[in-house]
């Protein structure tokens, strides 16, 4: 039986109640003391011989209660810490300030191919073979930068955390740390909990005839464990749709991880996908860094604008294709991993091909299915449920209350011809929440070019132009030329190289006037 007895705080107060269970020649296995409690591990106490010794212990002077407890509460710490450890998914260790191993949860003992006990008074540098990692740990107090590590082999990011002791008030002297290491699944996984929200297809808004036939189409293509291209003009949502089928397929469980291939350089976008090793370029993490390929194992990588890739990493795209496998950059060691490929892009792939600026045989590998995305102006019938989702999205972000469309603001919106597709509808919806204290949101409120406004629009080769004043004109060119070029060179530094003026001065025009897709590239 366990007990806890209370007292009043003075010198000598516990000792005396350790002698009265002396006195009864009753054997204690465990004892803690707190600033006003004495808890007693007494095998041999029963019911029946409780009250006489609650009796001898009120008699010590101080002596407040006696409570009979389920488990003495260091015990009870080392249960739930124990329990803690053995149900984290990432390898756990702690250690002391020399570097040797002191706890370890069952995940380390499965990684390090060693019993949990085995493991216990191991040094770091024994158990991954590196002397300046474990120099750099210990020499620095377990205070490091995250850094991957290799463990029989696998890859592993260890972080590091300090664990201190408090010396006074002021200062605390560090006695060792806790190493936990993340596999590269383990921290694509927690990429994708924090990217996306994981809906399926009924979070695609839309009632329309297309759209309809799009999720009946997608949802029986996302059963199918192979290769996607979804094809569809720019800001028409194919993200979206790409998200919905990885959580309409069998891959529902593990990461979905996305990669913009028009707003990376080709190095850095090689690094990205295939990660690299130490060393491997100027400016690499040290310890190197997984890709997302090897995050994504078990789920799937989304290569958004496939159209922009290089030529290079598409054959090296290819190859992981083929078989599964691929290098990091700077290592000569091949991994395998099982991932899904979903690419989409905006431009004609089959005239690239003929064109001979996209390879023909990872077209058709990339092209086993295919999902094509109906533009905005394709599907009249969804705007107005678009908007309306915009503008309590919106309004919930401004902290507004709702405010509602009038007859003439749907019929501006159902008439615009939307050449920016749902982004451009997104972008307009915001701005105007943004710009206006108004509950009901007029024609003027959207910012929308009238077509029939004859006397204040030019029109030019077919596009409407404001033309209230000179600056108005020029602005209303600018934003015309940039929406007709920016579906065909979808980043700021390509669009920058096809007017032949400067990067920043294209960046600062397309969030100016709020263009799709613009991300700040």
């Amino acid at each position: 039986m366990r007990i806890d007895v209370q007292f009043a705080d003075r010198v000598g107060i516990a000792h005396e109640i350790l002698a009265v269970l002396a006195r009864r020649n009753m054997n204690v296995v465990a004892v803690e003391v707190d600033s006003s409690d004495v808890f007693i591990d007494i095998p041999e106490l029963t019911p029946d011989l409780l009250p006489p010794l609650r009796e001898d212990f009120m008699q010590v002077a101080g002596v407040a209660g006696v409570d009979v407890v389920d488990v003495l509460p260091g015990a009870r710490r080392r249960l739930h810490l124990d329990t803690l450890m053995a149900v984290m998914a990432d390898p756990v260790m702690a250690v002391d300030a020399s570097g040797s191993i002191v706890a370890a949860n069952a995940a380390a003992a499965a990684v390090a191919h060693l019993p949990e006990n085995d493991l216990h008074g191991r040094t770091l540098q024994a158990l991954f073979g590196e002397a300046s990692l474990h120099s750099e740990l210990v020499n620095g107090k377990f205070n490091a930068l995250a850094r991957e590590v290799r463990l029989h082999g696998e890859p592993f990011l260890l972080e590091a955390t300090p664990v201190s002791e408090p010396v006074d008030s002021s200062l605390g002297q560090t006695v060792g740390g806790v190493i936990t290491l993340h596999a590269p699944r383990r921290l694509g996984g927690r990429l994708h909990a924090l990217q996306h929200a994981g809906g399926g297809f009924d979070s695609i808004i839309g009632e329309s005839e297309a759209i309809r036939a799009l999720k009946a189409r997608g949802a029986r293509v996302a059963t199918v464990d192979a290769p996607l291209l979804i094809t569809g003009e720019t800001g028409t949502g194919k993200e979206l749709v790409a998200q919905a089928c990885h959580a309409a397929s069998p891959r529902a469980n593990a990461p979905f991880l996305a990669l913009n291939c028009a707003a990376l350089p080709e190095s850095l976008a090689e690094s990205e996908l295939f990660g690299y090793m130490s060393g491997a370029f100027t400016g690499a993490e040290r310890g190197g860094k997984p890709g997302l390929i090897e995050m994504a194992e078990g789920g799937s990588v989304f290569l958004d604008e496939i159209g922009e890739m290089s030529l290079y990493l598409q054959a090296k795209l290819l190859r992981f294709l083929n078989d599964g496998k691929f290098r990091r950059i700077g290592s000569d060691r091949e991994i395998k991993v099982n991932v899904r490929i979903i690419s989409a892009t905006h431009r004609n792939l089959r005239k690239m091909v003929a064109e001979g600026a996209f390879r023909e045989d990872l077209f058709y590998r990339l092209n086993v299915l295919q999902l094509e995305m109906p533009a905005l102006r394709e599907r009249a019938d969804d705007i107005l449920l678009l908007a309306r989702h915009f503008i309590e999205r919106a309004c919930t972000q401004a902290q507004k209350p709702i405010c509602r469309l009038n007859p003439q603001a749907c019929s501006a919106l159902v008439a615009n011809s939307w050449p920016g597709n749902v982004r451009q509808l997104q972008n307009v919806v915001f701005r105007a929440i943004t710009m206006t204290d108004k509950r009901m949101l007029d024609v003027s409120d959207l910012d929308l070019p009238d077509p029939h406004n004859k006397f204040g629009s030019v029109e030019l080769n077919g596009d409407v132009v404001p033309a209230e004043d000179w600056e108005h004109s020029m602005a209303g060119f600018e934003r015309m030329l940039l929406q007709k070029l920016y579906p065909q060179f979808p980043s700021s530094r390509k669009l920058a190289q096809r007017l032949k003026t400067s990067h920043s001065m294209i960046a600062n025009k397309l969030r100016k006037y709020g263009i799709p897709g613009h991300r700040g590239d």
